[in-house]
This record gives structure tokens, C-alpha cells and sequence, in this order.
């Protein structure tokens, strides 16, 4: 099959025509479940074999010891199954994808022994790579020459892996299962002031707790160490109810990947989850954006994010300027939203990827694109919930001495307002849907 002339097109309702290896079956730490998201919305609109790998009972002794070696350079470990159960595909696929959070999980594609054989077009997608992480495990990285087509997202390391490869990768951003995570189309009320999740500054959060303590804010964030390696007990669940607290969360709190982790990143700045997250909920997303060519391109309207410095000196005072414009806050949440269900679903990624691979999209790939579109309108028209107002912000902008700035605007004077706001934002996307989606 000639991956750059031959189209492969799907027949709906027929056998399924890709065959797909996810590590759900070994792997249930919580830093997983959002390309496990991943692979469910592409299983929900196209023809998929779903195969999950299952660990042998030598899995957790030979994984743990292939990895040890492979730092030491023994190449034809990149190769080997680590202890998984073997998998043998007993008919052929017209394209076969891999998705992976990190180079590691590269291994786990070794359980399938035949993929080469009895697929066409090999797609690999992989989540997080890190520029420095090409030299010390090299011969790993190499095994990513086996696919057709290489997929990352971390922008910045595309360029490298392309060079260390001698081939074009290409970026893919990560994104979210909008039809999750949207508030649309009856935004619930916004009961959470301000949501942290993953890593966080800590000048930031001891000021977010402070508040908490003497104005009653409602700070809800991670108590757990590592939290991102906790196992799940449903990756489903999971994102359910991350989804269910960050829509009605008022502020969402970001920061670039890994932003603490210097020794990892070696100052690469990448854009992570959190953004794709706390705009699709419609939450307005304050914290640092990431200074990256990634983010301007994602996220190209003004006040994306709403900056706070890292040492926390001055995030309550930027909470309150928010508080004080209400018809500012509700088109920021809003905005977010329509845009995200425009951008950042899943699907988007999808068609992108098989545009590339040269791989029609399904009828349910663009029916669910049709719909996201036409949330994204319901998100930027006028709405039934009432303004985001919480007694512990309101505390916070009287304290910063601003708080009669909201008390001058009517209840009916504010409703009109925003959807004012949201519906000339909605004309506004409906004539860049097309370029968006």
C-alpha cells in the first residue's frame, strides 16, 4: 500500500477496519486516562478493533529490568516484549494506531507480533517527549521508525525527533472530549471558586488557601502526593468527574507542562492538559500562559489566561479585577467554551491525524463535529444560568477595595449584557467555524 497516494476510505456498518493497541489493561495511573479518552472517542466514531494488552505473569519483573537495560544501551531490547501476553492478529486492518503517553509505552506495542504484517498504514501518537530525552534512551525513540506516520505533542520536540529519525514527525496537540467536558448547552452553576489540579506554584496556593481561611473561598485542589500516578478505578469515572468539577469551577488554574521539573524539561516549554481542560469546562483559566508557539496558536484570543505571577503576590488581586467586571468574567468562561468545542475535541485530532495519513474520515467523525459545532453556538448565546458571583469573591474584591464597581450594574442591566456579548461572539465564530474545526 502506498501511504502517501492510496486514500483509505471506510464503508460504515462493515468489519472494522483499524486495529488499535491501548495499555488500559496494565496501565490505570491517572496521568493515562485522558489518551485513554483519546482512544474511546475515536472507537466511538470509527470502525475499531480495540486491542488491550494484558501483563504476563512476568510482566512487573521483565518491564522493570528491560527498562534498566535499555538505559544501558541494548538495542534489541527496544524490540522485545516486556512480559506482556501475546497478541496475533488473525485478519488484516487497513490502518493500525498506537497511542502512547510517553516512550516507554512504545514496549507494549511489542506484545502484537504480526501488526507490521496484517495492517496497512501504522499511526503512532505520542503524547509527551521531552528533547532530552532522545539521547538517553536512543535506541527506544529509533523504534518509533516503524510507523508510518509519528505523531507528538510536544511541539518542541518535533524538529529534533524529525532529525534523530530522518523523517518528518509531526505535531499533535492533546485535547479533551469536549461533549464531556462542555458546560453547554445548560451551564450548571458554578459552586467551585477556584479549581487546582496536578502541579501548582507554591506562592499561588499558599494565598488561594489563605483566602480560603479567612474570606470562605472555595479552593478545591489535590491533597495527595503524586497524585498523578494514583490508580484509577475507571478511567471513565475519572474524567467524569474531573469534567463535572471543572465545569463548575469559576477558575481554573494553569501553568505550562511540567513547569517545576527542570532536570525533565531542561527549560523546553510545552503547553499541557490543563488548558485544553479548563477551557473546554468553560472555567476562566488564571495562572501563567505557556510561552510557546504551541500556545499562541491554540489559544489565540486575548486574556486566554488571566496572568498570575508564581510567587503568588498578586492572584487574589487579579481574582478581584475579574469579580469586578462580571459581563468581562462570563464572556471569558464562555468564549472558552465555544472555542474549545471549535478546536480542541478529540475528533479534531483525529481527522487531523488521518488527513495527514491519508485516511478518510468516518460519517460519525464528522457527524460529531457537526454537533460540536452546534454547541459552540448554544455556548456564545445568551444563557439561562445566572451570573458567576460567589459570596467568598465577592469578599476577596471588596477587600482589594473594588468591591462597589460590581454593586453599580443591575441584575437585568448584567443580563443583557452578556448576551449582547454572546451573541456577537457567536456571529464571530460561525464565520471562522469552518477554519476552527
Amino acid at each position: 500500500m502506498s501511504v502517501q497516494r492510496q486514500r483509505v476510505s471506510f464503508q460504515d456498518g462493515t468489519r472494522p477496519r483499524i486495529c488499535m493497541v491501548s495499555k488500559r489493561g496494565i496501565s490505570h495511573e491517572a496521568f493515562q486516562a485522558a489518551l485513554f479518552e483519546a482512544e474511546d472517542v475515536l472507537a466511538e466514531t470509527a470502525s475499531v478493533d480495540l486491542v488491550s494488552v494484558a501483563p504476563g505473569a512476568s510482566y512487573a519483573f521483565r518491564n522493570r529490568w528491560q527498562r534498566r537495560l535499555l538505559f544501558r544501551g541494548l538495542k534489541s531490547l527496544a524490540y522485545a516484549n516486556p512480559g506482556l501476553e501475546r497478541v496475533k492478529l488473525e485478519r488484516d486492518y487497513d490502518v493500525f494506531v498506537a497511542v502512547c503517553q510517553n516512550v516507554w509505552d512504545l514496549l507494549s506495542i511489542n506484545a502484537v507480533e504480526n501488526w507490521k504484517e496484517r495492517c496497512g498504514v501504522s499511526i503512532c501518537w505520542l503524547g509527551e517527549i521531552w528533547t532530552a530525552e532522545l539521547a538517553k534512551i536512543p535506541h527506544l525513540v529509533r523504534s518509533l521508525q516503524r510507523f508510518d506516520h509519528v505523531f507528538v505533542s510536544s511541539q518542541g520536540t518535533v524538529a529534533p525527533l524529525s532529525e534523530f529519525l530522518g523523517r518528518k514527525c509531526h505535531f499533535m496537540p492533546t485535547a479533551t472530549d469536549t461533549l464531556r467536558f462542555s458546560p453547554m448547552p445548560h451551564e450548571p452553576q458554578r459552586t467551585v471558586d477556584v479549581y487546582s489540579i496536578g502541579r501548582r506554584w507554591p506562592g499561588v496556593h499558599e494565598a488561594l488557601k489563605q483566602a480560603a481561611a479567612d474570606d470562605g473561598l472555595f479552593y478545591l485542589f489535590d491533597s495527595y502526593r503524586k497524585m498523578a500516578e494514583m490508580e484509577f478505578a475507571d478511567h471513565r469515572q475519572h474524567r467524569e468527574l474531573f469534567a463535572s468539577i471543572a465545569k463548575r469551577s469559576r477558575y481554573f488554574m494553569v501553568s505550562p507542562g511540567k513547569m517545576d521539573s527542570h532536570a525533565e524539561t531542561r527549560g523546553q516549554v510545552e503547553i499541557g492538559y490543563r488548558y485544553f481542560e479548563g477551557a473546554s469546562a468553560g472555567a476562566v483559566m488564571v495562572g501563567q500562559a505557556a510561552e510557546c508557539d504551541a500556545f499562541r496558536e491554540l489559544f489565540p484570543w486575548p486574556d486566554a489566561v488571566a496572568e498570575v505571577k508564581p510567587d503568588g503576590s498578586d492572584v487574589l488581586e487579579v481574582i478581584a479585577d475579574l469579580e469586578a467586571d462580571p459581563v468581562r468574567l462570563a464572556e471569558l468562561g464562555r468564549r472558552n467554551a465555544a472555542a474549545s468545542l471549535l478546536r480542541h475535541d478529540w475528533v479534531h485530532r483525529w481527522m487531523q491525524i488521518f488527513e495527514i495519513a491519508g485516511v478518510a474520515p468516518s460519517s460519525a467523525m464528522t457527524a460529531r463535529r457537526d454537533r460540536l459545532r452546534e454547541l459552540a453556538h448554544a455556548a456564545s448565546g445568551p444563557q439561562s444560568a445566572r451570573p458567576r458571583q460567589s459570596p467568598a469573591a465577592v469578599a476577596i474584591a471588596n477587600n482589594q477595595g473594588i468591591g462597589e464597581k460590581r454593586a453599580a450594574m443591575p441584575r437585568d442591566a448584567f443580563d443583557r449584557s452578556v448576551a449582547r456579548s454572546g451573541s456577537e461572539f457567536g456571529t464571530q465564530t460561525a464565520g471562522r467555524s469552518a477554519g476552527l474545526a
